[in-house]
């Protein structure tokens, strides 16, 4: 018997001074069985990096490897931001570089991170449109104590900086840029 996502009801209220962006969004979050609570979170995260009116979730890992898990559509069907979450292969951001106007890639797992860049950097810096990010193991971990079935959270992002946070506690992340698209 295959097991089913566990759904996540979230408000998310975004100040982003950096884009001059505020807005409240009602979202419903899938995590799928062999996802954990820390992906999830760098899923929502990345969400309110990028907010907009036309940023939605896909079917995540339970879709075909035709798109993201978090992507951003023209109405024309155009894709304008393909969103990323791990230390992907090189050839799947060929594909995603290919098919998008922006890549970004949220990077997350501690020490393993600058092992895979390393590895991956020289190959990656051929796609001009490809952003990487970076997010601390220990801001992963607090965002992770943020969840909860039912999530009432606000972002504040200012200066690169954003602060998660709900009625009780408060996780400072500090996203660093490995590699800025051109």
């Amino acid at each position: 018997m295959a097991l089913k996502a566990t759904v996540f009801k979230v408000q998310l209220h975004i100040a982003d001074m950096d884009r001059h962006y505020y807005h409240n969004h009602s979202l419903t979050l899938a995590q799928h069985p062999s996802e954990n609570d820390q992906r999830m979170m760098v899923r929502l995260l990345a969400f309110a990096l990028n907010a907009s009116d036309t940023l939605a979730f896909t079917k995540g890992l339970s879709a075909d490897d035709d798109e993201p898990e978090l992507w951003d559509k023209s109405l024309g069907g155009e894709i304008n931001l393909w969103v990323e979450f791990g230390q992907s292969d090189e050839k799947w951001l060929r594909k995603a570089a290919g098919r998008a106007k922006q890549v970004q890639l949220f990077c997350y797992g501690g020490r393993s991170v600058p092992v895979w860049w390393k590895q991956n950097e020289q190959a990656l810096q051929r796609y001009q449109n490809l952003s990487v990010v970076e997010i601390n193991d220990s801001a992963v971990a607090e965002m992770a104590k943020l969840v909860d079935r039912t999530m009432n959270l606000q972002c504040n992002i200012s200066e690169g900086q954003v602060w998660l946070s709900d009625a009780q506690h408060s996780v400072l992340i500090e996203p660093v840029l490995l590699k800025t698209a051109q």
